[in-house]
């Protein structure tokens, strides 16, 4: 049995950072349940898509969850909602604090209806500072968190990285939050010392959560008062940190230890940098990073990739080649561990999911296509108790929408 089976979240986020926070949940055993506008989720029309509504974005961070659909703009889907919380252990939602009144989600009034809820609002910034309340994205937080400032540092050219980074990293920190409320709950349940409810409100904002995630190592000197340095971890903004140059194309090779950097040194024929006080402990490799790699670079030159995979590997230094994205469905170790899961859908076709990494009990989290759009909205709100007729008049208002059932999906096996 997965970890979080039992639990139940309703989540209200769209696009990434909240979805790939309740994506992880569902992957560790939780029923999640997601809440989607009329229009439902915008990365449902993201990319390539083999049916609409099904596009490549949202596959990507919505499986193994069910899909209803309620207008929270109407008096009937609140009231809808509401009764769901009442069944549910996590509400999620990623909108701005001034909209949150209007559509009865107050955090202090459903925590008031509902006090064993742990209630999670996943923010842009913290709502004490001045940016409390403003609208965010990944761009938007890359460039204040110093994401864009490291890429200029490092090739000359302010840019962002060429992921989600922010939406990605803040939602691992979601997840892992209320991983952490849940587990607070259980603790104060089992000890009966909340007399006014299990629950909690859990805050996690972007802004903050990525600075957090760049400065582990780049807040570097100013660790100190007096700062003792600048921020930023010279070896990793070094401009020749990337992969080296070999004779028929690139390597991803990296002696660490003094041990290493020795026995590299000594193996490529150059012996006397193996004593080269620039080079001899990591102080002073740091000192001299870029001088290191300029040196490396010109020795991996020399000869071919298959050649530094082999003597790497024959010193334990850590070495690989590069994978292009497309490559990595043939990946001999994730094709090894089965990581890439094929699904049958009977109207999609063939699709392809990266898998949970994470194993309990040599067991990874089992593979569910993403809902479409509606798909559970009848089911969820039958098991929160409405009936036929309430379930019918909020089809007929507008209030909600009722897709029919998906055929069944089937997980083939990988080859």
């Amino acid at each position: 049995m997965l970890p979080l089976a039992g639990i139940r979240v309703i989540d209200l986020s769209t696009v990434v950072m909240g979805p790939y926070a309740s994506q992880w949940l569902a992957d560790l055993g939780a029923e999640v349940i997601k809440v989607e506008p009329p229009e439902g989720d915008s990365t449902r029309r993201t990319g390539p898509s083999a049916e609409a509504g099904m596009a490549a974005i949202f596959l990507g961070v919505n499986r193994s969850k069910k899909s209803i659909v309620l207008d929270l703009k109407q008096p009937g889907a609140q009231a809808a909602l509401d009764r769901l919380l009442a069944g549910a252990d996590v509400l999620m939602h990623s909108m701005r604090p001034q909209k949150l009144a209007a559509l009865g989600l107050a955090p202090a009034d459903v925590m008031a209806r509902h006090p064993d809820l742990v209630y999670v609002s996943l923010l842009g910034f913290a709502e004490e500072g001045p940016y409390g309340g403003r609208p965010a994205y990944d761009d938007i937080i890359q460039g204040l968190s110093g994401n864009a400032a490291l890429m200029a540092a490092q090739t000359g050219s302010s840019r962002y990285f060429p992921t989600i980074a922010a939406d990605k990293t803040s939602g691992l920190v979601a997840a892992l939050s209320v991983c952490a409320a849940l587990a607070g709950r259980a603790r104060r349940t089992a000890e009966g010392t909340a007399a006014n409810g299990t629950g909690t409100m859990v805050e996690v904002p972007m802004f903050e959560s990525m600075v957090a995630f760049n400065l582990v190592e780049h807040f570097y000197g100013r660790h100190f008062d007096p700062p003792r340095g600048p921020a930023g971890y010279p070896r990793v903004l070094a401009p020749l940190r990337r992969p080296y140059q070999s004779a028929d194309g690139y390597v991803c090779m990296m002696p660490y230890t003094d041990a290493h950097w020795r026995d590299f040194f000594q193996a490529a024929g150059r012996p006397e940098l193996a004593t080269d006080a620039r080079f001899t402990d990591i102080s002073a490799r740091t000192r001299h990073i870029e001088t290191l790699y300029e040196i490396t670079g010109d020795i991996v030159h020399g000869h071919t990739t298959a050649h530094w995979l082999e003597l790497c590997e024959s010193l334990q230094i850590p070495v690989a080649k590069i994978n292009e994205l497309d490559e990595l469905t043939e990946d001999p170790h994730l094709r090894a561990t089965g990581f890439f899961e094929p699904v049958e859908d009977p109207a999609m076709g063939t699709l392809c999911f990266p898998g949970a990494p994470v194993r309990f009990d040599s067991q990874r989290s089992p593979i569910g296509v993403p809902p479409r759009l509606g798909e559970h909205t009848a089911g969820v709100l039958a098991q929160a108790g409405l009936s036929a007729g309430e379930i019918e008049a909020l089809r007929a208002s507008g209030a909600a929408f009722c897709a029919p059932a998906a055929p069944p999906t089937t997980t083939k096996e990988t080859p």
